[in-house]
């Protein structure tokens, strides 16, 4: 799998830390949508949310773990069917209890990245059309000028929303997640909605942190980004691919970078032409080959996995370059720092998570020689989770988790995480220790 294992060494100024979402962990809400769909028994594996892995009653624990493994960033989500119940009624004791976790992590030394929105709604915005209501863009402004007015002043940075495209994607197109529709117009409406929604935000922020004097604002989305390779080389594959990219990539990006709708979504900038990002985030985990197909309704395309390849345990292709070749494109398109959000492997066993993570940095060490700014990596994630439709057995975690004793416990690909993160590189002697030995 990737490749060579060879020592080598990540810049200077290059951070390393751990990300999670607020509904994946916490435990202990009934006011959100994945509650609700968990309750209907829609998980893959008949498991819940409502525990999860507790993290809710267990931040000390968990911040003590970070500091194990030397997790010099943190990016982590807020409910906000926690702090906003009832719409217009705010939840004092939760944002408190917030504030009390970003304090925390600001004594052990852990940079956060504040996601307002990662896949959960509130019950009573869900009953309200969610994001294809339009109503949410001021909704969603609200609660983001409420959360930074709280918080601002531990947090510089800031994700609007996470992945808009899977949340659209699997809610609205494929039906599995909530709230279960199969509709391509309400895919695009929620996708205006969104785009409107961070374009608010990311202004609201700015405005906030500045008129209290703070200069080192950064706000950005964390995109879903996959490669769409062609399966054959043929000339309508490699169409095809760039129907994918557009309908579920590009749509996105043009809107929520430059505030420019692109056809089929709309046309011009609805809320004026600008710059709506301050570094650029990509969430990577796979690539697809497209092999086409007549059938309109897969878009004349069937997403496979490469012939041959490997795979992680839900089946998904273990293609490092693709985190180079991804960085690259938008660097060079863009201008602006690279921050991988997300990258991580499903791997119950832990037995390739360790060379999942070296073959991916050793990518980013090579952009960085490049001259290509990647400066900060979030794995995914800290601790195994409730992994939305697949449930609580999808393992992704450095931190092992006992569902039932919420005992946890670091794994070996965890250990070489923290290795990594301290040396900031890979030496020869960690290359015996943790890739030889397996």
């Amino acid at each position: 799998m990737g490749n060579p294992v060879i020592p080598f060494k990540l810049p200077d100024d290059f951070l390393m830390g751990t990300a999670t979402a607020s509904a994946q962990i916490e435990g202990g809400d009934k006011n959100n949508n994945w509650y609700r769909w968990a309750e209907q028994g829609r998980i893959k594996d008949g498991s819940h949310c409502i525990v999860a892995a507790d993290h809710w009653n267990r931040v000390d624990e968990d911040i003590k773990l970070m500091k194990s493994l030397n997790c010099k960033l943190y990016r982590l989500s807020l409910e906000w069917s926690r702090i906003e119940p009832q719409r217009g009624q705010f939840d004092l004791a939760a944002i408190a209890h917030y504030r009390s976790e970003l304090e925390k992590l600001q004594e052990a030394g852990i940079k956060p990245l504040v996601t307002l929105h990662h896949f959960s709604n509130p019950l009573w915005l869900e009953d309200e059309g969610a994001w294809l209501n339009s109503e949410v863009i001021d909704l969603f402004e609200r609660y983001t000028a409420f959360a930074v007015a709280h918080l601002g002043d531990l947090v510089s940075d800031w994700v609007t929303i996470n992945e808009p495209n899977v949340y659209l994607l699997y809610g609205y197109i494929f039906g599995e997640w909530p709230p279960g529709k199969k509709s391509m117009g309400d895919y695009f409406k929620g996708a205006g909605n969104m785009i409107r929604a961070h374009i608010m935000a990311y202004r609201k922020i700015h405005e906030l942190r500045k008129t209290k004097g703070y200069e080192d604002t950064l706000v950005g989305v964390a995109n879903h980004l996959r490669l769409y390779d062609s399966k054959n080389d043929s000339s309508l594959e490699k169409l095809v691919c760039r129907l994918y990219d557009r309908l579920t990539q590009e749509i996105f990006i043009s809107g929520m970078t430059e505030g420019k709708l692109i056809p089929p979504l709309g046309a011009g900038y609805p809320l004026g032409k600008g710059r709506y990002f301050d570094f650029f985030g990509i969430n990577y985990y796979t690539r697809d080959m497209i092999g086409f197909t007549f059938d309109p309704a897969m878009m004349f395309g069937r997403r496979e996995v490469k012939e041959g390849a490997e795979t992680n345990d839900l089946g998904w292709e273990l293609y490092a370059e693709g985190l180079y070749r991804l960085c690259k494109k938008y660097y060079r398109r863009f201008g602006v720092p690279v921050f991988v959000t997300e990258n991580g492997t499903c791997d119950n066993q832990d037995c390739f998570r360790t060379k999942y993570i070296y073959d991916h940095l050793y990518e980013l060490k090579r952009l960085n020689e490049e001259g290509i700014q990647v400066p900060r990596y979030y794995h995914w994630t800290l601790m195994d989770n409730f992994e939305w439709i697949e449930g609580l057995s999808a393992r992704f975690g450095l931190v092992e988790v006992d569902f039932e004793t919420q005992e946890r416990r670091i794994r070996r690909s965890g250990e070489f995480f923290a290795e990594v993160s301290s040396n900031n590189g890979v030496t020869e002697e960690m290359i015996q220790k943790y890739l030889l030995q397996n």
